[in-house]
């Protein structure tokens, strides 16, 4: 059978993917590193960026007009590509010191990217973690049974999403090529640029991701009209970014998977999604 014509590997992202149900620990890490400048970040300033490197996140959030307001009346002076590098230097330890408390793997990941490797399928997986930070969250995962085949980091393959280049160095580590048979899942709009720079299928996350960005037991507690509001808000703003297709969760891929191996059979490609 042409190898280009099924479906190969799976690239997943991490928090609100895989673990940590509704990205907690980037939100509460970025919110704890700006407070010790006297500067309060709602949810929805640290959430619009989320999945890019965590520098790059950093600098977004500095050109917001009242951040940089703020940081001027703090420090006396408008923020920079200096005061970019010392934040992201002050949020490692800050990160890796609350990554443990909310990195615990989302309900099924495991057992289901489990069952995707035992059918044959490859399991990459980016990050808008750098190595460092991502160490202790592989081992937790691992220790829960989630391994992907192959992790790549932004500080390893020269920038973090939406540009293509970790999803293209999983492609590599795992010798499955060309990108077409290969499908990108995340829960940020930066995971589905990301996908799509990098000539893949793309399936977005909304309930355990950052653009509903609940725990688990808030989630389950909030009323059901609202509950609905939030997935189909995260839903829309998935799709505008062009992801291929959207599930609630990881766990409800199959068919997604299933249903883009068969395209590819039929000579589809990502190319020809719309």
């Amino acid at each position: 059978m042409n190898p280009e014509r099924r479906l190969r590997a799976v690239m997943l992202d991490w928090a609100g993917t895989t673990v940590d149900h509704g990205s907690m620990a980037p939100v509460i890490a970025l919110q704890a590193l700006f407070a010790r400048y006297e500067i309060v970040l709602p949810d929805q300033d640290v959430r619009r960026d989320m999945g890019l490197l965590k520098r790059d996140h950093i600098r977004e959030i500095l050109t917001l007009p009242e951040v940089r307001a703020k940081w001027l009346a703090f420090t006396g002076r408008e923020p920079g590509e200096g005061d970019v590098a010392s934040l992201f230097e002050e949020f490692i330890p800050l990160q890796k010191t609350i990554l443990p408390q909310h990195s615990m793997l989302i309900e099924g990941a495991a057992e289901t990217v489990a069952r995707w490797q035992r059918r044959g399928l490859r399991v990459g997986s980016t990050t808008g973690y750098t190595r460092e930070m991502l160490e202790p969250i592989l081992a937790q995962a691992i220790a829960g049974g989630y391994r992907p085949d192959a992790t790549v980091c932004p500080d390893e393959a020269g920038a973090g999403r939406p540009a293509p280049w970790m999803l293209m160095r999983n492609a590599q580590l795992l010798d499955v090529y060309p990108p077409s048979v290969c499908v990108k899942i995340g829960d940020t709009v930066s995971d589905v640029e990301e996908g799509i720079n990098a000539g893949m299928w793309t399936i977005g996350v909304t309930r355990t991701g950052n653009l509903v960005g609940m725990d688990a037991a808030g989630l389950a507690q909030l009323p059901v009209e609202a509950k609905a509001r939030k997935l189909k808000t995260a839903e829309e703003k998935l799709r505008h970014a062009g992801a291929d297709f959207v599930a609630q969760s990881v766990v409800e891929c199959d068919g997604i998977l299933e249903q883009i191996d068969r395209r590819l059979r039929d000579g589809e490609s990502p190319g020809s999604r719309k």
